[in-house]
């Protein structure tokens, strides 16, 4: 490749959405690939919390800033030390945190967090993928402790935000590899639509009490809760509605937490972040490029679909301007993807 600049998306400082200044248009270097990194042309991206909530709490005194994790393309070069792809190999990641992000035309990422896009997706539709598959799954099988394709295990499971990325992902997999009933809350006609759509079986309203409404559709109470929003605000109900000795994993962020609601009941609770495993480098790491394969898998089977929604167009400033502020309304229903430089 001959190539040695790139188009790009960063911030120099942080800003109001609305401020044209908050993400803009840059040229860099195209990047050089470590030993174990593979050099992706991006060709899809899609947009997620953690992109608005860095934006707003990690000035970068002025430097270029780019963020973005989720992806899909196409790789161009490889690290001297990679095994598992070459180029022309068409892949989606989430990236690692502590790396520049992929709002760029090209990019670099460690082949361990990497796998094979379904091949039954674009680029955009795999985009829209990586972040919250990766954190559905090790959400549902690694905290929650459920069996992947245990089909004999009793319970009622309640995902909030069902409607949202994370979990109308998460609904699916509930859906298509456990035997839990699948409780989600919405309350807007299309995220009722949406969530449902997407493998919840009931819906319970979060502008109305929570535990009547779990009752009603789970009168055995509930075994497993995956609370992506207002974890905080809701830990009491989840408390009253969870049978002994189940288990909640949350995904949000909030101040504190009165964790003594659990006691009672013996109630485990777990954190999910996906980016633990790169951020911290652990021994597992490239457990979430299996994962990934999994996902795709299951795709390209037809047992789950891309939670795509909306594609705003070209990658450039302006457009993941308006990605960030229908994010960062709080309205967003699956995933807002960005198509091609």
């Amino acid at each position: 490749m001959n190539k040695t600049t790139m188009r790009a998306v960063g911030y120099r400082a942080s800003l109001p959405v609305d401020d044209p200044e908050s993400l803009v248009d840059v040229e860099l270097p195209v990047p050089e690939p470590g030993p174990h990194d593979l050099l992706v042309k991006v060709e899809a991206v899609a947009v997620n919390p953690v992109d608005y909530k860095i934006r707003q709490s990690n000035d970068p005194g002025g430097e270029i800033k780019v963020l973005g994790w989720d992806a899909a393309g196409t790789v161009v070069a490889v690290g001297e030390k990679v095994e598992m792809f070459e180029a022309g190999d068409e892949v989606y990641y989430a990236g690692a945190l502590d790396r520049a992000g992929a709002n760029s035309e090209y990019h670099t990422v460690d082949e361990r967090i990497v796998a094979r896009k379904p091949a039954t997706l674009s680029f955009t539709e795999a985009a829209a993928l990586p972040l919250t598959s990766l954190t559905a799954w090790e959400g549902l099988f690694e905290h929650l402790g459920l069996e992947n394709g245990g089909l004999n295990q009793d319970g009622a499971l309640l995902i909030t935000a069902a409607a949202g990325g994370v979990g109308s992902i998460t609904a699916q997999l509930a859906r298509a590899l456990t035997s839990l009933t699948v409780i989600g809350t919405a309350s807007r006609p299309e995220t009722v639509e949406f969530a449902t759509r997407m493998g919840v079986r009931h819906i319970v309203d979060h502008r109305e009490p929570l535990v009547p409404q779990i009752a009603e559709v789970a009168p055995d109470g509930l075994t497993h809760v995956f609370s992506t929003a207002h974890t905080d605000g809701n830990l009491g109900a989840y408390a009253e509605a969870l049978r002994p000795f189940g288990r909640i994993v949350a995904i949000d962020d909030f101040d504190s937490l009165p964790i003594g609601v659990l006691k009672a009941k013996s109630i485990s609770y777990h954190w999910e972040f996906m980016f633990t495993r790169s951020l911290f480098q652990t021994a597992d790491q490239d457990r979430q490029r299996h994962i990934l394969t999994q996902i795709a898998r299951l795709v390209d089977a037809g047992i789950i679909t891309t939670t795509a929604v909306k594609d705003l167009g070209r990658i450039d400033a302006t457009n993941l301007r308006e990605a960030h502020r229908v994010m960062e309304s709080g309205t967003a229903i699956g995933k807002i993807t960005l198509t091609g430089f």
